[in-house]
């Protein structure tokens, strides 16, 4: 089916024996609800099919029956196109963005956990508000892509010749989460797997020289832009591995960060 999606998700790129290099893409339909694209190759598109974040795009999608969650669709084939057909922009502190993103807000973490158990309901993507931030944990992690993995790609693509020169994307050597507290003070740390955060870090890394001068403004992005001074929600999606087995089987997919009300009011000063 032709269906149009705002995309608000972009996630870090993954490697797939079967598929090379994955990204996770999701975003919210025409009336407002939540739709996951998996899997997509996105690196290996034409440049005039990547789309980025708060595009409207119509895209045949059928529903994904590797995935249990119903949010959850796949494009037709590995070469259907993301057709553009609009994008909302940031005028008015967000004002278009806002009515899609924030018609359905949570707040208790328990609550959502169990809805996202509840094998009736499901949820496997929400947006949340934090109550409070508390802080921006940063763990060193492997440097390189898993060696196995690796050579199973490169055995899978031999006779791909349309995948000659492709190369995949460098892993991150940190994890970055946020620890914070819910409408009822309970505290989770989750790791942010939001592409912007990987292109931060690299970016940071490239005019810094310096790992650590790299994680320092990454955090500082984190923390002193967006949970001091936006009206911060976060993109929660559950892992399907955990979805139901997972003390909490969400992770971070994704920041949205428009101004809050006091920061529009002083920038009329």
């Amino acid at each position: 089916m032709k269906t149009k999606v705002l995309i608000t998700v972009k996630t870090y790129p993954t490697l797939s024996v079967k598929y090379d290099e994955l990204v996770c893409t999701a975003g919210f339909t025409e009336d407002g609800r939540w739709i996951r694209i998996y899997p997509v190759e996105y690196r290996k598109k034409d440049y005039n099919d990547q789309y980025k974040k708060y595009d409207w795009v119509e895209v045949d999608l059928v529903k994904n029956d590797s995935d249990f969650r119903p949010e959850s669709f796949r494009p037709r084939t590995a070469d259907t196109p993301f057709v553009k057909i609009g994008e909302l922009d940031t005028k008015g502190n967000w004002a278009l963005r806002k009515e899609i993103v924030l018609s359905h807000i949570h707040t208790d973490l328990t609550k959502l956990i169990a809805e996202a158990q509840d094998k009736n309901i499901g949820t496997s993507l929400a947006v949340f508000k934090p109550t409070k931030i508390v802080d921006f944990v940063i763990e060193e992690v492997d440097r390189e892509w898993d060696e196995k993995k690796l050579a199973s790609l490169k055995q899978f693509n031999l006779f791909e010749s349309t995948d000659k020169g492709f190369e995949v994307v460098k892993k991150l050597p940190y994890k970055f989460s946020y620890t914070f507290e819910d409408i009822n003070g309970r505290r989770s740390t989750l790791m942010i797997e939001d592409w912007e955060i990987g292109q931060l870090f690299w970016n940071c890394l490239y005019r810094s020289g310096s790992e650590e001068r790299a994680c320092e403004l990454v955090k500082k992005k984190y923390i002193d832009d967006f949970a001091k001074t936006k009206d911060l929600h976060l993109f929660l999606g559950t892992t399907k591995r955990f979805h139901f087995t997972g003390r909490n089987p969400f992770v971070i997919i994704g920041t949205f960060t428009p101004k809050t009300e006091t920061q529009t009011k002083l920038d009329l000063f």
